[in-house]
């Protein structure tokens, strides 16, 4: 008898034994009874979340530049100023932060600058010089505030008619807090702007501070890395000879930069000697027009023409367009895309034309 129930004891435990183990089975059918495997759950979770990593988009890029940005840009509304380059106004300040610079005649055989500043905002930028119709029709293409220092009657009467959102320095003279007159250059060419009062006066004027804009057109990593073209080591850019107003730029092959000379001199900033250096030039030819005696000029940014884009020491013939009040590069109706980085568009005049007045090299 005790045989007998020590066999029915053993039998319902090998019964019991036996469940547990199609229990274990179902609840994991990989793992066979008695074979002991890892776990897949951490690796499938790490897979996961390198597969999130890889697709999560990039942030907001500032969109002069096509660079990242490195902060919030609500309160980074686009400031253009209106920047004298006159001999007895170089070196200038400021000028090598910039994201964008328009240079184009003023009077005479003289340029003048429109810088845009967004992604770097120095602490001075000068000297700041009066206004025309078309610097201040690009700032408002770009949605930006428009910083001079005077200008006739009927320049500002278009200012305020077209609603262009400005700051003019013959307000502000020399009150410390957004224009400063400087002592080392006579007058007009040391008038500077405290960019740090720029958003203050702008708001006091019910000017927004804070504006979205579309991002430029920018090559991708790879298209840089692929752009072909004629060899563009050095550009020269002839305003007049006589007397000489000369722009040129070189390309340095390890920076992948240009810099800038103006009548054969390096163009650096005042304080620190720094040299501007910009990654895309772009060359642009216009029709111009004397409108009266003091030699101001009507000039058509509007209508579109030819156009060099020179980058990574390469230039290609592009046409240019403007598309929503921006001047960019196309070829077969297509924006050209510039390189991440600052951009210098220097405009001439349609008569001689860009072949005559720009000469780009080895």
């Amino acid at each position: 008898m005790r045989k007998l129930i020590l066999g029915m004891l053993a039998a319902v435990l090998l019964l019991a034994g036996c469940a547990g183990e199609e229990k274990v089975a179902r609840e994991n059918p990989l793992k066979e009874p008695g074979v002991e495997i890892k776990e897949e759950a951490p690796v499938v979770q790490v897979a996961e979340e390198a597969t999130a990593e890889d697709t999560e988009e990039s942030g907001p890029v500032y969109p002069l530049t096509g660079i990242e940005a490195d902060g919030d840009l609500s309160n980074n509304r686009i400031i253009s100023v209106m920047v004298n380059n006159h001999t007895s106004a170089r070196p200038q300040s400021g000028l090598s932060q910039a994201d964008m610079v328009f240079e184009i005649l003023a009077e005479g055989s003289i340029t003048r600058f429109l810088a845009l500043y967004q992604s770097e905002l120095p602490e001075e930028i000068g000297p700041v010089r009066s206004a025309r119709e078309y610097y201040f029709e690009l700032a408002n293409g770009y949605n930006a505030l428009y910083v001079y220092h005077g200008a006739a009657g009927f320049v500002n009467d278009m200012i305020a008619e077209r609603g262009i959102p400005h700051l003019d320095g013959a307000i502000y003279d020399n009150n410390g807090t957004l224009f400063q007159r400087e002592s080392f250059r006579q007058a007009p060419h040391n008038s500077y702007l405290q960019v740090d009062g720029v958003y203050p006066a702008a708001e006091e004027k019910g000017y927004a501070t804070s504006a979205d804009m579309e991002p430029l057109p920018f090559l991708t990593a790879e298209e840089t890395g692929n752009l072909s073209g004629d060899p563009a080591n050095h550009v020269e850019v002839v305003y007049d000879d006589s007397p000489m107003e000369i722009v040129e730029f070189f390309y340095e092959a390890d920076t992948g930069k240009y810099i800038r000379y103006n009548d054969g001199e390096e163009t650096v900033e005042l304080e620190s000697g720094e040299p501007i250096q910009v990654d895309n030039v772009f060359i642009v030819e216009s029709p111009h027009q004397i409108i009266d005696d003091a030699g101001r000029r009507a000039i058509d940014l509007v209508s579109g023409g030819n156009g060099y884009l020179i980058q990574e020491g390469i230039v290609r013939e592009v046409q240019w367009e403007n598309r929503d009040g921006r001047i960019i590069p196309v070829i077969d109706g297509e924006p050209a895309g510039f390189v991440p980085g600052k951009t210098w568009i220097n405009v001439v005049p349609s008569s001689p034309g860009i072949g005559q007045s720009v000469t780009i090299s080895k």
